[in-house]
């Protein structure tokens, strides 16, 4: 028993110098590699909006009675007298953010069959003219740039003269702009 217990102690022995030696070879083929580094993430921000110092009613065009503008909204209020009259006025739209920017839409108030009779209604955006709701653009409007809208409405002489309102007629007119991050 004596010759076994001194077996085992000498299995035992060799066992736990073959797992150092082995501990030993593992840690001679082994390597560490590091990855360091440094990321600097500038502020960003996000603001499209009307300039309202390049608020300009076009030549011939009637005069507002009111005019309203902020960063997001122009309200104008405006009688037509007769055929002829028209009110047309330009105002830039500017990224002063610094991401950049794309009119994803436009969306306009439709006027009904009677109203398209004797009135127009016209907003030109970059050189391209829209009278109906509009969706699918691209337009890019890069951080910093500006572009330029431009209205237009217009008293036109129907058809018919029948077609001209038969009393005074308020027609709300709409157009909103929908830009999302290029």
């Amino acid at each position: 028993m004596n010759k076994e217990k001194g077996l085992q102690t000498l299995i035992i022995a060799v066992l736990a110098i073959a797992i150092l030696i082995m501990s030993v070879g593992f840690a001679a083929y082994s390597q560490t590699l590091n990855i360091n580094g440094t990321a600097t993430v500038k502020s960003a921000n996000w603001k499209v909006h009307f300039v309202d110092t390049t608020y300009a009613e076009s030549t011939g065009s009637v005069q507002a009675t009111s005019k309203t503008i902020t960063d997001t909204d122009v309200t104008y209020t405006v009688t037509l007298n007769k055929p002829g009259d028209f009110y047309e006025f330009s105002i830039n739209v500017k990224n002063s953010g610094t991401i950049d920017a794309k009119l994803q839409s436009i969306t306009m108030s439709a006027l009904t069959a009677a109203q398209a009779k004797y009135l127009t209604y016209k907003l030109t955006y970059d050189g391209t003219d829209y009278n109906a709701t509009t969706t699918g653009l691209s337009n890019a409007l890069n951080a910093s740039a500006t572009k330029t809208v431009k209205v237009r409405v217009d008293y036109v002489q129907p058809e018919s003269s029948e077609d001209l309102p038969a009393s005074d007629a308020t027609v709300t007119l709409t157009a909103s702009l929908d830009y999302v991050q290029a």
